[in-house]
C-alpha cells in the first residue's frame, strides 16, 4: 500500500493488538491470583509497558536506519548476532503462546455460545480451538487480509464493549454498595498477577516492526506507544474492577477464561453475557488471524538471517571491517538472494509450523500455563530492550526509565516464577520445558 498511515490509526492498531484477545483470557487469571487488587496488578503491568515502550521509542530515535525494527536494534547496539537471534526466536515463540492463548479463549466463548461443553464424552474446547487454529492458518496461507477499516470497525466495537459493560458495571456496583477498591487485598501476590497479566499488553510493539509504512515513523509511534498503553491500562483497570467486584471469587475460579463474560450477567443478564462473548469471539479470532500473518514473517525474517550469517560474516572479514559497536542491522532484506519460489513458499511454511506448535499449546496446555508461558517470553524482551535502552542514556530520564523497566521486568519474572512455584509446580515445569525445548531448536544447530 502506497499510503501510509498516521497517528489514529496506529493508536487504533496498538490498542487492537492489545485488546485483541488477550485481556478476555488473561482477566480471570489474574483476578484469580490478585482477588479484588487486580486492577493494581494492570497498573504495575501497565508501567512496565511504558518503561519498555520508552525504551523502544529510544532505540528507534538512536538508530542509523529509520524502519530497523526491535530485533535489528538488538544486533546494532549490542554487535551481537547470536542475541538478536534469540531475541528473535523469544519474539516468536511469544507469539505462538499469544495465539494459543486467543485460541483457548476462542474455543471457551464460542462454546460458551451454544451451550456445548463436551462432544462425545470429552472436552469440546480443545478441537475448536486447534479448528479456529487450522481455519486461519489456512486463510493465510492463500493469501487473506483482512481489510484495514474492518479491523477499524472490529477494534472500536470491542473496546466501546468494554466501556460499556465496565462502566455500567462501576455504576451498577455503586448503586449496590457492593463496590470496593480491594487495596485492603493488596499483597506479593499483585506483583505476581502483574507478571501473568503481562501478556495483555502485548501488541503495541508491532508498530515498532512495521515503520516503513507509517507516516513520520519516529514521532508518530513514539506518541502512538504512549497514548495506546497508557489507555489501555485504564481500560483494563475498569473492567478489573467490575469483574472482581460483581463476580464471587469462585465463578471465577471456575470459569477463570470467560470471566468477564460472567461480569456482564449482573447488569445486563443472558444478553450481557452473550455480548460479551461474542465481542470475545470475533476479538480473539482476529488477533489470531492478525498475530499469524505477522509472526510468520517474522519468523522468516530471522531464520533468513541465521541462514545468511555465515555469508555476512564472510563479507566482513574479506573487507577487513571488525568494528562491532555499531553491528549491521538484521532487517528484512536479509536472504533476498533467495529465490522466488523459495520465497514465497517460505512463508507457507512458516504459517504451518507455527500454526501446529499454536495448535499443539492450546490443545494439551492450560490456561495458567499458556498466559505463564506467553507473558514470561514478553517481560523477558521488553526486560533486555530496556536494558540496551539503558546503555543509551543521555539525560536522568533516559536512563531512570530504561533502567526501572529492566529492573521491574527481572522483579516480574522473579515474582512469576515463585508464584508458579508455590502454586502450580507442574505449570512451572511445563513452562520451564517448553523453553528448554526453543531454545534447544536455537542452539543446537549452531553447534553443528
Amino acid at each position: 500500500m502506497s499510503e501510509k498511515i498516521g497517528f489514529a490509526e496506529s493508536v487504533s492498531l496498538a490498542v487492537g493488538g492489545m485488546v485483541g484477545g488477550g485481556i478476555f483470557a488473561v482477566l480471570g487469571v489474574v483476578a484469580e491470583a490478585a482477588g479484588p487488587a487486580a486492577w493494581t496488578s494492570f497498573v504495575v503491568s501497565g508501567v512496565l509497558a511504558l518503561c519498555a515502550g520508552y525504551s523502544f521509542v529510544r532505540l528507534i530515535e538512536e538508530s542509523d536506519s529509520a524502519t530497523a525494527g526491535p530485533v535489528a536494534h538488538v544486533e546494532e547496539f549490542t554487535g551481537e548476532q547470536w542475541l538478536a537471534g534469540v531475541v528473535g526466536w523469544v519474539f516468536t515463540f511469544g507469539y505462538v503462546g499469544t495465539m494459543a492463548m486467543y485460541a483457548y479463549a476462542f474455543g471457551s466463548y464460542g462454546l460458551q455460545l451454544v451451550g456445548v461443553e463436551t462432544a462425545f464424552g470429552v472436552a469440546a474446547r480443545p478441537f475448536v480451538s486447534v479448528a479456529g487454529v487450522a481455519c486461519f492458518v489456512g486463510l493465510n496461507a492463500l493469501g487473506a487480509r483482512a481489510s484495514g477499516r474492518a479491523e477499524d470497525v472490529l477494534v472500536a466495537l470491542k473496546v466501546l464493549i468494554l466501556l460499556v459493560v465496565g462502566g455500567a458495571g462501576v455504576y451498577y456496583g455503586y448503586t449496590q454498595g457492593t463496590l470496593q477498591s480491594g487495596l485492603h487485598t493488596v499483597g506479593g501476590g499483585v506483583v505476581s498477577a502483574a507478571a501473568l497479566s503481562f501478556v495483555a499488553f502485548e501488541g503495541w510493539e508491532l508498530l515498532a516492526f512495521d515503520l516503513d509504512s507509517i507516516e513520520n515513523p519516529r514521532e508518530t509511534v513514539r506518541k502512538a506507544i504512549y497514548a495506546s498503553i497508557a489507555f489501555t491500562t485504564l481500560l483494563y483497570v475498569l473492567v478489573a474492577v467490575v469483574t472482581t467486584n460483581l463476580v464471587s471469587a469462585d465463578v471465577i475460579r471456575q470459569h477463570a477464561e470467560t470471566a468477564l463474560a460472567y461480569a456482564a450477567r449482573p447488569v445486563f443478564h443472558e444478553a450481557g453475557f452473550a455480548l460479551v462473548a461474542v465481542a470475545a469471539v470475533l476479538s480473539t479470532a482476529s488477533a489470531l488471524n492478525a498475530t499469524l500473518f505477522s509472526a510468520a514473517r517474522l519468523s522468516q525474517q530471522v531464520a533468513d538471517a541465521a541462514h545468511n550469517a555465515p555469508d555476512r560474516a564472510a563479507s566482513n572479514a574479506g573487507d577487513g571491517s571488525s568494528d562491532t559497536s555499531r553491528a549491521p542491522a538484521l532487517d528484512a532484506s536479509v536472504g533476498s538472494s533467495r529465490t522466488a519460489s523459495e520465497s514465497e513458499s517460505s512463508p507457507v511454511r512458516a504459517l504451518l509450523v507455527l500454526g501446529v506448535l499454536t495448535a499443539i499449546l492450546t490443545a494439551y496446555g492450560s490456561l495458567n500455563s499458556i498466559t505463564s508461558f506467553a507473558s514470561g517470553a514478553f517481560i523477558s524482551i521488553f526486560g533486555a530492550v530496556s536494558a540496551i535502552a539503558y546503555t543509551q542514556r543521555e539525560s536522568v530520564v533516559s536512563a531512570v526509565v530504561p533502567a526501572a523497566g529492566a529492573v521491574g521486568s527481572a522483579v516480574a519474572l522473579l515474582a512469576l516464577f515463585w508464584h508458579l512455584h508455590r502454586t502450580s509446580p507442574d505449570v512451572l515445569a511445563t513452562v520451564a520445558t517448553i523453553w528448554a525445548v526453543v531454545l534447544a531448536v536455537y542452539w543446537l544447530p549452531r553447534r553443528e
